[in-house]
């Protein structure tokens, strides 16, 4: 089972000079594509536990798009163990005007990760 979200970064995400957004915002992202996965799977939105392994990639900057993917890879008894993908599929090009971006040809991945999430067994779906 996937599930996918795409959304611009703003002004509002970017943390450092130069528009950098912070990497922790592409953990939030596969925190909600992980909740929805849960919600699909097992009806409850369950606990995020721990990640395994994170690996940023490339620089995010506001104005690029992010489309952040997960799937639920193992089905324990009440633990998801699931795998995420952060990719930049638009990125703004300041150099043209203030509003022109570029559809990449190829989506540039800025982040991988892994991690577990449980499901309290009262709450899974038979």
């Amino acid at each position: 089972m996937k599930a996918t979200i795409r959304l611009r970064m703003s002004t509002h995400d970017a943390h450092y000079g130069g528009n950098l957004v912070d990497g922790a915002r592409m953990l939030a992202l596969f925190g909600d594509v992980a909740t929805e996965l849960l919600i699909r799977n097992d009806g409850d939105e369950g606990l995020f536990r721990a990640y395994d392994s994170v690996d940023f990639l490339a620089p995010v900057y506001a104005g690029d798009y992010i489309e952040a993917t997960g799937e639920i890879i193992e089905k324990g008894n009440s633990a998801r163990k699931m795998i995420f993908e952060a990719k930049k599929v638009i990125a703004p090009r300041p150099d043209i005007s203030d509003s022109a971006c570029d559809v990449l040809d190829e989506p540039i991945i800025v982040c991988k990760a892994s991690g577990t999430c449980i499901v309290p067994k009262d709450k899974q779906r038979r």
